[in-house]
């Protein structure tokens, strides 16, 4: 492996914070090195709405990372998430010939190709092309066609596309603070990939990425992506509801929602008291827990309603059987997962990210499953096609290799 080669950098871009993560890429393992952090203002339900604070970020947690690991940092996989991702289930095939014969990668390559050729408005582009399954002459259920026989081959596949300028305006920002990006991935499907087990994805189950402006989902069933969407609710929101209901500013309605919130009256353990700040000169002020969860409940019940109603229009509502994974800060809020669980009567669990050899306990936290997952899926794209990184079919056979 080329020493430029050796460390790979996730570089997760978030409304509330931005995290850049440098691993140590061998053949036998990837192995944490340094995390860099630093608050986001830039952002707004994964859009970019100020350029300049962006870059700050980018910059400040970069350096951060490189400062800890005495590593420069030149390129990076960043995450794309956010309202204008969008996912679709898309059928391709193609004749391979008037007899029966082997079918090669090429040919793969063909079918892929045919089901990825939807008609997309000018201001969208695909981001990954996920396989389902593989037909030969209708004999569905195939992961991997390559040597079989067969006239004609179709593919399955889970198509994800994005806003181009959405996307272009993260890569901008990233090369303006001196980092080119080497792959973009959609960030629930590289938090999938730092938290779901085998298990988990072959009986079926949501990943619920609970952001700062969204929270975006990804379902697995049969070892591969289902579904994925959005919904316009994220941890941002339960803030500015106690910032507004209490006349707190919302630095304080952040720090009070993590150390006092509870998702629900009813799994409110202590009533007890505690001081807040007010806004401008006012002295600060006593209130109660049942306060802060009075406003905190009614959102919750919105952002558990709102993803319901995604899976109920995908069809996936009662094909989910190993339940949920919340992901993300959101996913700290107390007693949410308590709640969730009551709602949709599916096991629940709160993201623990794992696969870096050496991480330090404090990163295995839900908060950074993305940037952890970043790196994990840039190691596994890199091994996928070490001649050609851009080699789609080598990418689809590495998938159905782990769907296995």
């Amino acid at each position: 492996m080329a020493k430029k080669d050796k460390y790979l950098v996730g570089l997760d871009i978030g409304s509330t914070k931005t995290c850049a993560l440098i691993a140590e890429v061998d053949d036998e393992q990837v192995r944490f090195l340094a995390l860099g952090a630093a608050e986001s203002k830039g952002l707004r339900k994964g859009l970019i709405v100020n350029l300049d604070s962006t870059v700050s970020s980018i910059r400040r947690a970069v350096e951060e990372a490189e400062g800890v690991a005495n590593v420069p940092v030149e390129s990076a996989v960043i995450g794309v998430a956010g309202g204008h991702v969008r996912g679709v289930n898309s059928r391709g095939g193609v004749s391979i010939g008037h007899r029966p014969r082997d079918i090669e990668r090429e040919d793969v390559r063909r079918a892929i190709d045919a089901a990825r050729n939807i008609t997309l408005p000018p201001d969208r582009e695909v981001l990954h092309v996920l396989p389902h399954e593989f037909l030969v002459d209708a004999q569905d259920g195939i992961r991997d066609p390559i040597g079989m026989v067969g006239q004609r081959l179709e593919a399955n596949v889970h198509l994800v596309t994005s806003s181009i300028a959405a996307t272009q305006n993260l890569v901008t920002a990233a090369n303006r603070a001196g980092i080119l990006i080497s792959d973009t991935v959609l960030e629930p499907l590289a938090s999938a990939e730092s938290c779901l087990t085998q298990d988990e994805r072959d009986l079926g189950c949501c990943l619920l990425d609970i952001g700062g402006g969204t929270t975006e989902l990804i379902v697995y069933g049969g070892g591969v992506v289902r579904h994925t969407g959005a919904v316009p609710v994220g941890g941002d929101h339960f803030t500015n509801d106690l910032a507004v209901g209490l006349r707190t500013p919302i630095p304080e309605a952040e720090r009070i929602k993590r150390h006092h919130g509870c998702a629900a009256l009813s799994l409110l353990q202590e009533d007890h008291p505690f001081q807040i700040a007010s806004v401008g000169d006012r002295p600060p002020r006593t209130i109660f827990a049942r306060q802060l969860t009075d406003i905190i409940e009614p959102r919750a019940k919105e952002l558990l309603v709102l993803i319901r109603d995604d899976l109920q229009r995908a069809g996936l509502d009662r094909q989910i059987p190993a339940g949920f994974v919340l992901a993300g800060g959101g996913a700290k809020l107390n007693s949410l997962i308590d709640l969730a669980e009551l709602y949709f009567h599916l096991p629940m669990r709160i993201a623990e990210p794992k696969g870096l050899a050496d991480m330090p306990e404090q990163v295995a936290q839900p908060e950074y499953a993305t940037v952890v997952g970043l790196v994990l899926y840039g190691a596994k794209a890199r091994r996928a096609a070490p001649q050609r990184t851009g080699n789609l079919v080598s990418k689809l056979k590495s998938m159905f290799a782990g769907a296995s």
